[in-house]
């Protein structure tokens, strides 16, 4: 449901989420179990952020006859942000199987914290489909207002963020830049550190999907 104090935020608190989050927060937790419940929870999410997309109207024949049916009435593109946003897209895909994939590269200088972008690759008309920034980690915001302001650049006008856990710090930040997108997250966390890392957070997402702790 939205917050109240952003209105643009939707925490999904479905309870199947909220367990298998808290199981992907534990340290002991194994890359390979790891990587399964970011796959999960991502999946499961992916149902709550296209709950009011557009659909129209058509018509196909079963065995018995005619019926009348939804499909979704615009493209969509989904926007992993390497590389870590690469182990959330398999399981979107398989509730959105007709979905287009774009990339971006972005990492953050661990010195400045800034966003450093070091590749692109679009759908040539992604201008004309809604888009799904993913990326499991909204922290201090500088990866995903880079994104954005690169798709926008691209004349995207319809855009949504997918993230497992959010930190307040980079919800205003996202919300300052670009008041026009909404978020969905699985958990506000309580702060980020003076390394930039959410406060309690789950660790370095990237290293705990890819196993490169």
């Amino acid at each position: 449901m939205p917050t109240k104090n952003w209105p643009n935020v939707t925490v999904v608190q479905h309870p199947v989420i909220q367990q298998e989050l808290t199981r992907a927060r534990d340290v002991n937790t194994s890359v390979e179990d790891f990587r399964r419940l970011v796959g999960q929870i991502a999946g499961l999410m992916a149902f709550e952020i296209t709950r009011d997309y557009p659909t129209e109207t058509y018509t196909v024949q079963t065995p018995i006859g005619p019926a009348e049916g939804k499909r979704l009435a615009r493209e969509l593109t989904l926007v992993p942000i390497l590389r870590a946003g690469l182990g959330m897209v398999e399981p979107v895909l398989q509730l959105l199987p007709t979905a287009r994939v774009g990339h971006i590269g972005i990492y953050r200088d661990e010195k400045t914290l800034q966003p450093v972008t070091y590749y692109q690759k679009f759908p040539p008309n992604i201008a004309n489909t809604d888009v799904i920034v993913i990326d499991p980690m909204l922290a201090t915001a500088g990866s995903v207002n880079a994104t954005i302001a690169c798709l926008k650049e691209h004349n995207v006008t319809a855009i949504k963020v997918l993230c497992l856990l959010a930190a307040p710090e980079g919800i205003e930040k996202l919300m300052a830049a670009h008041p026009d997108v909404s978020l969905f997250t699985a958990a506000v966390d309580e702060k980020l550190n003076d390394k930039g890392y959410i406060v309690p957070g789950l660790g370095d997402a990237g290293d705990r999907l890819f196993g490169t702790l």
